[in-house]
């Protein structure tokens, strides 16, 4: 394997927080090639009249690096 570089995102969904991890790796890959796996740090939750409406997370994503 060759060298990995990692980034920090965050994403959302409003289905639940695999749902924002998939939408986190989704998007990345739409200026990132190569992905090869992810790390959630941090799970929240925007509540609205006693129901979650959105759901975050704070990840960091790693891909290798082209030579």
């Amino acid at each position: 394997m060759g060298m990995l570089k990692v980034i920090e995102v965050l994403a959302e969904s409003d289905k639940g927080w695999e749902d924002a991890a998939a939408n986190a790796v989704k998007d990345a890959s739409k200026t990132v090639d190569g992905i090869k796996s992810i790390y959630i740090k941090n799970f929240e939750a925007a509540v609205d009249g006693g129901k979650i409406t959105k759901y975050r997370i704070n990840a960091k994503v790693s891909f290798l690096l082209n030579r």
